[in-house]
């Protein structure tokens, strides 16, 4: 087991962070992970990281904060924080967040003022967070198990062997368990750039999804729109992998081109709450319509965010018989159920996904196409069979999904 663990640290800071020489490392840790996130900096430091810098999350100190602080603050952002972001992304420093919440702990926490927490934070750090969507700094985000989140997905044993099958789960995921994970991820960067490949040279100009459980939509897809997966170039020209792990291939969709109804295939964990069978139905790009069996206020108070809130920021897709999807786990969190299954995101759309987006200003961007909010946040609607359609400019239709996978 701690052969793995090193091997894992190993493979986020080389091929995740890619750390360069004399480059800062900010690393956002919940406490419960801080023997691992030491490991990290370890080998931060031995790969010629300049400076490790730690940020320690503590999710049950932000839930008294949310049921005891004053109203008011939760439409504030301190000075402080929004310097300490903005500061590190403008010397090109790297960012890994380390994602492992309990995903009911925030269950009995007002929406409303979770929400309007998010707006405040989204608001003072666009700066930072428009570097990180353009691909200006490099990022990852990657997990490790602790006791809550490990029981909610093994709730049947004891904590220990929860966490022992997590790490184990995990580990195949990330394909630590492979002899030499970093030529794993090599092999499966250039599996991945077949896809992109074809997807690119095809220039769809729009993808129709239909399955069973009630999707059936058309989403228009930007001209010169650009599709990306696995690995992402940073502007010095290394190559880093902003999820770990990452099965997917995604672009942005036409902001005010998705029409029909798109329904849930995994429950959403969101905010520490969870959003269970839920749907929405678009017209010309908008939510006009959105259901919830579970969470419905949750959903609700997402949609409020803003105007872009109601619109898709990104397509992606993974194939049903994957790494992840295999497992036959619901993991609870978007990291690994993303990469197990196809997926949409309400909110802000990647401007690197149309050419020439990581230099527009949000005018030249919408007019190109792509969604703006102050969020972004993931769902799955894959099925075993799900079925793509990608229309072509002269209304050829070409497969691109069959019974889950890629045609």
């Amino acid at each position: 087991m701690n052969n793995k663990i090193e091997k894992y640290a190993e493979l986020l800071v080389r091929i995740g962070i890619n750390i360069q020489k004399d480059q800062t490392l900010v690393i956002a840790s919940p406490i419960e992970c801080a023997e691992f996130a030491r490991i990290v900096t370890v080998k931060a430091y031995e790969a010629g990281a300049r400076e490790v810098v730690m940020r320690w999350l503590d999710e049950k100190s932000t839930k008294i904060r949310y049921q005891m602080a004053s109203n008011e603050i939760f439409d504030e952002f301190p000075i402080w924080a929004k310097e300490y972001f903005n500061g590190y992304a403008d010397i090109d420093a790297a960012f890994l967040s380390i994602s492992a919440s309990d995903p009911e702990l925030m269950k009995d926490v007002d929406p409303k003022k979770m929400s309007r927490a998010n707006k405040a934070s989204s608001v003072a750090l666009e700066h930072y967070r428009s570097r990180m969507m353009s691909n200006k700094n490099v990022w990852c985000v990657a997990s490790i198990p602790t006791d809550a989140w490990a029981k909610k997905v093994f709730p049947g044993v004891s904590t220990e062997e929860a966490v022992d099958q997590l790490w184990d789960a995990i580990f195949k995921a990330v394909r630590v368990d492979t002899p030499d994970p970093v030529q794993s991820w090599k092999d499966h960067q250039s599996h991945l750039n077949n896809k992109l490949t074809f997807l690119n040279e095809t220039a769809f100009k729009a993808v129709r999804y239909k399955n069973s459980i009630g999707t059936d939509v058309l989403v228009e897809l930007p001209k010169n729109h650009v599709w990306f997966g696995g690995g992402d170039e940073a502007p010095q020209g290394h190559v880093f992998v902003a999820n770990m792990p990452t099965e997917e291939v995604f672009t942005m969709p036409k902001h005010d081109g998705v029409n029909g109804k798109i329904v849930s295939s995994m429950p959403l964990n969101y905010n520490g709450n969870l959003i269970e069978n839920f749907s929405f139905t678009f017209k010309d790009g908008l939510v006009v319509d959105f259901d919830a069996e579970k969470g419905r206020e949750v959903l609700e108070e997402l949609l409020a965010t803003d105007e872009g809130a109601k619109r898709l920021g990104e397509v992606a897709l993974v194939p049903f018989d994957s790494p992840i999807s295999n497992q036959n786990i619901l993991f609870y969190n978007t990291l690994f159920d993303e990469n197990a299954s196809c997926h949409f995101a309400l909110g802000k759309a990647y401007p690197i996904c149309v050419k020439g987006g990581d230099e527009m200003n949000k005018d030249e961007l919408k007019a190109a196409g792509a969604n703006d909010s102050l969020t972004h946040v993931d769902f799955m609607v894959g099925t075993e069979d799900l079925e793509i359609i990608g229309i072509k400019e002269d209304d050829t239709e070409v497969p691109i999904f069959l019974n889950g996978n890629f045609a």
